[in-house]
């Protein structure tokens, strides 16, 4: 009978420690999804750049960095590194970022620490209407 305790226990931890690692996978996920999104939309006006395809703009990579260290800033998750922005195409933006999942039944003699390295991107759209006619 105790046995049967144990092994329900052990498989009561796998489950919570594997939703919580979920979690906080779709957490990071957000969080670059929201980054980039931010840093394909910093481009200014001067950015735009007409060619027979019609407009487009390119942001400068400089300028996406700063937008998304800035929305990370505002949202305030001190435990988020951002690793990368990049734009291979001035027109999208690829945010790459990394926390650690600790687990949630741990202690000193068995630490858990997985690193979760997640990454999105966003591409701005320059969109110029045609009058009718």
């Amino acid at each position: 009978m105790f046995g049967f305790a144990l092994l329900a226990l052990a498989v009561v931890l796998v489950v919570v420690s594997a939703s919580s690692l979920y979690l906080e996978r779709k957490r990071l996920l957000d969080l670059a999804d929201g980054a980039a999104l931010n840093a394909a939309d910093a481009w200014a006006i001067s950015d735009a750049v007409a060619d027979a395809g019609g407009v487009r703009v390119e942001a400068e990579h400089r300028a996406m960095r700063e937008a998304a260290e800035e929305y990370l800033a505002q949202i305030g998750p001190t435990d988020v590194a951002l690793v990368a922005v990049e734009s291979r195409d001035g027109t999208s933006a690829t945010v790459r970022l990394r926390g650690v999942w600790r687990a949630p039944v741990s202690s000193g003699l068995l630490p858990i620490e997985v690193e979760v390295e997640v990454e999105s991107t966003a591409r701005s759209v320059f969109h110029v209407p045609t009058e009718p006619g």
